[in-house]
């Protein structure tokens, strides 16, 4: 198998090139705990096709979300409370492809850029409020629906999903197990959007198990870096580079 079988371009140096932004995903979420799918969107889009780019993050993605759902004896609570939520992110999602195919062209471009852009500001000065119990349900559902359209335009899955997860106070470690959940139906839906628009082939599937790998080695090392490096600052020079690359994909596609 060569560059060719493995990536769109087929040169080894843009194998090089995908393996390296596949390591540097890898190591945001080692050290933060999301943003897989989000750099590695942002930074393949800029060589890539938007679809390209979203099937290779399947399998990485995938595997990556499934380890992060554990432990396993909590999963029924947590999905008592997010259930709701993971529906409106399927029916968003496979309407979404339905209704604007798959990612391509200067308006996916666009549209990842803004995804970005809201993405980094949630994180730079988001504060989210409570959310009711009793309206959880609810709003769930609908902030996993438009979750859903957004996820098959752009191929990120964090808006506003993430931060009404933050409203439910469910506490650390119930908080890092729902994005787990939420990221894994996420990117089943999507693969699944793909797969109706004929984004997601056996080729592209198997070259996304190929990424899995780069993947797997970030996470290691930015789980090693999170204990060196101060969360805070990382978080700060992560969230202020999406925005840049968001702004940039929007310069391109409105200046295209």
């Amino acid at each position: 198998m060569n560059a060719a079988d493995l990536v769109p371009g087929g040169t080894p140096a843009m194998l090089t090139a995908v393996i390296a932004v596949f390591v540097l995903a890898g190591v945001v979420k080692g050290v933060v705990g999301l943003g897989l799918p989000t750099i590695s969107m942002a930074m393949l889009a800029l060589v890539m096709a938007p679809a390209q780019a979203a099937a290779l993050l399947i399998v990485p993605s995938l595997v990556t979300n499934l380890w992060q759902a554990r432990p396993w004896p909590t999963l029924p609570h947590s999905l008592r409370r997010i259930g709701a939520m993971q529906v409106g992110i399927c029916v968003g999602t496979v309407a979404g492809s339905l209704w604007l195919g798959a990612p391509t062209g200067q308006w996916a471009g666009v549209a990842l850029g803004l995804a970005l852009i809201a993405y980094a500001a949630w994180g730079l000065f988001g504060t989210p409020p409570s959310v009711p119990r009793r309206h959880e349900h609810a709003l769930g559902a609908l902030v996993g629906a438009v979750t859903g359209v957004i996820t098959a335009a752009t191929g990120v899955f964090v808006i506003p999903a993430v931060p009404f997860l933050q409203a439910l106070n469910l506490g650390k470690d119930g908080l890092i197990q729902a994005m787990g959940i939420s990221f894994t139906v996420s990117t089943v839906a999507l693969a699944f959007g793909l797969w109706i628009n004929g984004g997601y082939s056996p080729n592209a599937a198997g070259s996304s198990v190929m990424m899995l790998l780069p993947a797997l080695a970030g996470m290691a090392l930015g789980q090693w870096l999170r204990n060196k490096l101060s969360a805070r600052m990382f978080k700060l020079c992560f969230m202020i580079s999406l925005a840049v690359l968001g702004a940039w994909q929007v310069a391109r596609g409105w200046g295209g």
